[in-house]
């Protein structure tokens, strides 16, 4: 029961990572694509992650929470001294993190957050042969 319903959300996973790779990896020349094409899939995956734990009743509001708190946190300018370490683990962690605030990123991450919260829709909690909830 438990890999045929994660399985999509694993492949989902895969494909949203994949895609975001690409994103930065291939740029097109266009902001949509190179930028926030990107920062979108960050925040989808974050969703699926969130929502792969099974313990998180409003997946959406807390990717959207999780988000805006990365988001801020580059406000701090920590990652983006991370990128001038010596080390190549941080310098690896600021750009996953991100270095730079910016409105439209917040923008770009509620445009993927919204969509996959009006198409997600989970039923209720199944109970295990013990009864317990899944």
């Amino acid at each position: 029961m438990f890999w045929r319903v994660r399985l999509p959300w694993l492949a989902l996973l895969a494909v949203v990572i994949a895609s975001g790779i690409a994103s930065r990896a291939f740029p097109v020349g266009h902001p949509l694509f190179d930028k926030y094409l990107g920062d979108a899939l960050y925040a989808a995956m974050v969703y699926i992650l969130l929502h792969l734990t099974g313990r998180i009743r409003r997946v959406a509001l807390w990717a959207a929470v999780v988000m805006t708190a990365l988001e801020c946190f580059q406000l701090t300018g920590i990652p983006a001294a991370l990128v001038h370490s010596g080390h190549v683990p941080l310098r690896l962690i600021a750009r996953l993190l991100g270095t730079h605030f910016h409105w439209l990123d917040l923008a770009a991450y509620a445009a993927d957050i919204l969509p996959l919260a009006c198409f997600h829709r989970p039923g209720p909690p199944e109970r295990t042969s013990r009864g317990r909830l899944t």
